[in-house]
C-alpha cells in the first residue's frame, strides 16, 4: 500500500491557536487523519513543512514509517533537527498509523501492544482562558468541575514570561493555587504549570509554598534548555516535577531522565514524531521509574485520539492532557466525537484511531490569524502593582 496523497488542512476553533490536521490517502482508497502541533502565529510555518516534505513521500510503502522519518531527517533536513520539522512528521505518522490500522481493522493500540488498561484518565486545560482575576478563575475552576472532569491544570502566574518574577506576582499565584483549592474541594487533583517562567530559587520557593494544596504535578518550573535548572529545583522538593513539553527528540529526553530532573515526562505525540516516537519515549523512562503524562494541546478529535491510543499501550501512564476550550469546535467535525465521562476517555473499538472528519466541515472553519499579543517594552520592565 503506498502513499497517493498528504492535505494539510488548518483549522481555526475560535480559540487558542489554529490546529493543523493532516490528511493522507493510499492508493488502496484508504485514508488517515493526523495532527501536527501548532504554537500560535507560527500554524502557518509547520503547514509548509508538510507541503516541503510531502513530495518526498508520495509513493512509499505507508508501512515503511522508520525508514521516511529517518530520510527525512538525514537527507530533506541534512540531521538538522527542529520542532517544527518534527511536528511536521508527527502528523504525517499518526496518519498513516489511521491507515495501517484501518487496513488491519484493528484499533491502532491493538497494533502497538495491546491495552494496558481500559480508559485514559484525563485532566481538563484551558477552562480558565480568558478568565481575569482569581474570582474568576475560581468560578471557571468551579465549572469545569461540575461538568465532570477530577484533574485540571492552569498556569496561576500572571504578567510576562521573565526569570525573576516580581513579589507581587509571586503572591499572586501563591493566593491563586490556596482559592482554586478552597473553590473545589480537597477531592480534585490539582496541576500547576508555571511555563518555564523562573529560575531554580524561585520555583523552589513558589513549590514549597503551594506544598500544602495538595499538586499532582509542577510542570516546567524553570527553562528545561539548561536541564540542570530543573533538576536543581527537583532535588529540592516533594511536589512532582513535570517536564518535557518543548522537548522532541530522543537525545532530549535521554538528557532529561540522565540529569534525574523530573518525576513525570509530558512529550506530545503531535510535536516529538508521532506515535511510534512517542511509545519509545515512555519506554525509555520506565528504568528511571519516571511517569509519562502526555502532553496535548491539539485537537479534541485527531490529537486526542492519538494520544489516548499512546495512553493505553504504555506501562507507565499517569494522566492525559485535554483542552476543554476547544472541544466544541472540534465536536462538530466528526460524527463521532470522542466523549470523556466523569474524567475519564474510555476509546471505541473502531479500527485505525477511530475517528473520521468531515471535509466539508472542516473547510467551514479556515485558517484566521489571532491577533497578536502585546509584548513587553522596556517601561514595562518596573515592579508591577499586586492584581487580585
Amino acid at each position: 500500500m503506498k502513499i497517493r496523497s498528504i492535505t494539510p488542512y488548518l483549522f481555526n476553533p475560535r480559540s487558542g491557536k489554529n490546529l493543523l490536521l493532516v490528511r493522507v490517502e493510499s492508493d488502496a482508497g484508504i485514508h488517515g487523519w493526523g495532527e501536527c502541533y501548532t504554537s500560535l502565529r507560527k500554524e502557518q510555518v509547520v503547514e509548509t513543512f508538510v507541503r516541503c516534505m510531502a513530495p518526498y513521500l508520495i509513493g512509499r510503502d505507508v508501512h515503511d514509517l522508520r525508514h521516511m522519518w529517518r530520510i527525512l531527517f538525514d537527507d530533506f533536513a541534512i540531521r538538522r533537527n527542529s520542532v517544527d520539522l518534527s511536528c511536521a512528521w508527527s502528523g504525517i505518522e499518526i496518519a498513516l498509523w489511521d491507515i495501517i490500522g484501518k487496513a488491519c481493522d484493528r484499533p491502532v493500540h491493538q497494533l502497538i501492544g495491546g491495552r494496558q488498561r481500559s480508559r485514559v484518565r484525563v485532566y481538563a486545560n484551558g477552562w480558565a482562558e480568558g478568565a481575569g482575576g482569581i474570582d474568576d478563575i475560581c468560578e471557571a475552576a468551579r465549572q469545569v468541575v461540575a461538568a465532570g472532569y477530577t484533574a485540571l491544570k492552569w498556569d496561576p502566574y500572571q504578567g510576562p514570561w521573565r526569570t525573576v518574577a516580581s513579589r507581587a506576582d509571586v503572591e499572586h499565584a501563591v493566593a491563586c493555587v490556596k482559592a482554586v483549592r478552597a473553590a473545589v474541594g480537597p477531592d480534585v487533583d490539582l496541576l500547576i504549570d508555571a511555563h518555564r517562567r523562573v529560575g531554580p530559587q524561585q520555583a523552589i520557593e513558589f513549590a514549597r509554598r503551594i506544598e500544602e494544596f495538595g499538586i499532582l504535578q509542577y510542570e516546567d518550573p524553570s527553562l528545561a534548555d539548561n536541564i540542570d535548572l530543573v533538576a536543581q529545583a527537583r532535588g529540592q522538593l516533594r511536589v512532582p516535577i513535570v517536564c518535557g513539553e518543548t522537548f522532541y527528540s530522543k537525545e532530549q529526553f535521554a538528557g532529561l531522565l540522565e540529569a534525574r530532573a523530573a518525576d513525570v515526562i509530558n512529550p506530545d505525540v503531535c510535536a516529538c514524531g508521532g506515535i511510534l516516537a512517542t511509545m519509545e519515549l515512555a519506554a525509555m523512562a520506565e528504568p528511571y521509574a519516571v511517569l509519562f503524562s502526555p502532553h496535548n494541546n491539539n485537537s479534541t478529535v485527531v490529537g486526542l485520539a492519538a494520544t489516548a491510543h499512546v495512553s493505553l499501550a504504555v506501562s507507565n501512564f499517569l494522566i492525559a492532557e485535554y483542552f476543554v476550550n476547544l472541544q466544541p469546535a472540534c465536536d462538530a467535525l466528526t460524527a463521532t466525537p470522542l466523549k470523556i465521562e466523569n474524567g475519564w476517555l474510555a476509546l471505541p473499538d473502531r479500527p485505525g484511531l477511530g475517528i473520521d472528519i468531515d471535509v466539508e466541515e472542516l473547510r467551514r472553519w479556515p485558517y484566521e490569524d489571532f491577533a497578536a499579543k502585546r509584548l513587553r517594552l522596556p517601561e514595562d520592565e518596573s515592579p508591577r502593582v499586586r492584581q487580585a
